[in-house]
């Protein structure tokens, strides 16, 4: 081969791409050899390498940018959603139960009648939780577990109730609650440790199910635009499905998975693992501590604004949780913590400290354990800092932020608004924020995800009084809360997160220039290419 000739299996040219490198922040071309990237710059230098079998892609018109990470999502369910009801969208309580009576005739007696995304925010007409009243009078001879779009409460009916023996007599499990009528009666709507007495009565999915479900999950995700995605609780039978689906080669997207914190010491003894091309890892354990904000679950410090009550914690106590972190820190196991509440953001800064101070230094398996707080809404300023101090995570979702304007005004007070969802005030004690989904709960799609964290606002534009729009971030920073700040947040900032020469050739490629064109544009764009480790994953573009 003539030193005017490069060998490269792609090369991407003609086009802008934002790689998210401080050092590099834009480039003309890319070129790609194996999957990993072996040049990074303008069109001219390119030509080197647009010759022999590379595949070209004239990019004209065109954006491309490091690939996209959803920084916290459940896979499984991603892939689920088209197989139950979906509730999403839905405008009112009416057409809600009309969805849900409609499905549940379809459904033979005795069987589970399953679905998601209900959410009494978005409704125009009645604007309350559910309850077996609405459902009762159509599945008299049906179970039914139907998850609220939070996915820490849920709608049960009375078959339900009567199968899982709860009653006006049943005391509320320990970090969860039976919401209940006047008479103190179970009014149908369950909180968080409650849904796992139905979860456990309800037949287990087949293997072969959860494996469709994780394939579907993977492609839905390349197909919005995701390169990686960040699994917040997976537990070890889809850990060993996705070996399997890896080895098949059916993987569309990478995967860095925490394990469920019931499986905790399966992880404290296994340890981490991942393949070696890194399209799967498993490192972290992921702890459920208080519920949302939404379902008035979320653990604050000071009664809810709309509430005689301060919501609840517990779902995995200190008790529970403090010899799992110890052991994680000499294992090198991150910890991912779903906390929303601001007494619950507290309380679980003090247990991650007093474990740093229990375990000597020199016991530690990782020099930077990058312990994450997932979700964490209601942060005030003293515990901001402590997140700097302790060098613990922000793992946030965006879409929260702007869905939450329905109601958070409400629940919180105009007190609490100012340091609610507040991403700008971490980027500026310099925390890194990793930007996901929470998809099934949130749609999941990544320009929702930029948009939301850029505007602050509705989808239509609009957004609350006293909303603080001055907490939201440039356009800069939020392609970092998608890209290299998630590869740090998962210990991969050196192999992936930004177009780099030598990094994976992970690239998603939209119609539309996210970095100046009007907000309201950025949701019109269209994912026209996901490519991972160097091969197209989705395509819409050039078929």
């Amino acid at each position: 081969m003539s030193a005017e000739c490069l060998s490269a299996d792609m090369v991407i040219h003609n086009t802008k791409i934002y790689t998210a490198n401080e050092a590099q922040w834009t480039a003309e071309a890319t070129a790609v050899l194996g999957d990993k990237i072996i040049f990074v710059g303008s069109n001219a230098d390119a030509a080197q390498y647009m010759c022999g079998d590379a595949q070209i892609m004239d990019m004209n018109g065109k954006y491309v940018y490091a690939g996209f990470t959803d920084s916290h999502q459940h896979v499984e369910g991603v892939g689920q959603r088209p197989k139950t009801l979906s509730l999403f969208g839905i405008a009112t309580l009416a057409e809600t139960v009309d969805a849900i009576k409609a499905f549940s005739e379809g459904v033979p007696a005795n069987e589970w009648v399953q679905g998601r995304g209900w959410i009494e925010r978005e409704w125009t007409d009645e604007k309350r939780f559910l309850s077996k009243q609405d459902v009762d009078p159509f599945t008299a001879d049906k179970p039914l577990f139907m998850p609220r779009a939070d996915g820490v409460s849920a709608l049960v009916n009375s078959k339900a109730l009567e199968l899982a023996g709860i009653n006006k007599d049943s005391p509320d499990p320990l970090g969860g609650k039976f919401e209940r009528d006047a008479d103190g009666n179970p009014s149908g709507y369950i909180l968080a440790t409650a849904m796992d007495i139905f979860r456990n009565i309800i037949p287990a999915k087949t293997r072969a199910y959860k494996k469709d479900s994780l394939v579907q999950g993977m492609y839905e995700n390349a197909k919005l635009g995701w390169t990686n995605t960040q699994d917040a609780g997976m537990p070890y039978v889809n850990v060993d499905i996705m070996k399997e689906i890896h080895d098949e080669g059916n993987m569309s997207t990478r995967i860095y998975a925490a394990a469920n914190v019931a499986e905790a010491a399966t992880m404290l003894e296994r340890g981490p693992e991942a393949t070696a091309d890194n399209m799967f890892e498993l490192r972290g354990i992921k702890v459920y501590i208080d519920g949302t904000l939404g379902s008035r679950g979320a653990a604050l410090l000071e009664n809810y604004a709309d509430a005689d009550h301060n919501g609840f914690m517990n779902r995995t106590t200190k008790e529970e949780l403090d010899p799992i972190l110890r052991e994680a820190l000499r294992k090198g196991i991150q910890i991912e913590t779903h906390v929303i509440g601001d007494r619950a953001v507290r309380s679980l800064l003090n247990w991650y400290e007093e474990a740093f101070n229990a375990v000597p230094k020199s016991e530690w398996a990782v020099a930077e354990p990058r312990w994450r707080l997932e979700h964490a809404q209601i942060i005030p300023a003293q515990d901001q800092e402590r997140l700097v101090s302790l060098g613990v995570l922000p793992s946030m979702q965006p879409s929260h932020g702007i869905g939450d304007l329905n109601f958070a005004p409400d629940r919180l007070g105009p007190d609490r608004l100012a340091y609610a969802y507040p991403w700008q005030q971490l980027v500026d004690r310099g925390l890194m924020i990793l930007g996901g989904s929470d998809a099934p709960v949130e749609l999941g799609d990544p320009r929702i995800e930029f948009y939301a964290a850029i505007s602050r606002k509705r989808l239509d534009g609009t957004a609350g009084e006293g909303w603080h729009p001055e907490l939201a971030v440039n356009r800069k920073t939020a392609l970092k809360m998608f890209t290299i700040w998630p590869a740090y947040g998962a210990f991969q900032e050196d192999i992936r997160g930004s177009v780099e020469v030598g990094k994976y050739a992970d690239f998603t490629i939209f119609d539309r220039d996210w970095l100046s064109v009007p907000e309201a544009d950025i949701l019109r764009s269209e994912n026209v290419m996901t490519i991972v480790g160097g091969k197209i994953t989705y395509q819409s573009y050039g078929k």
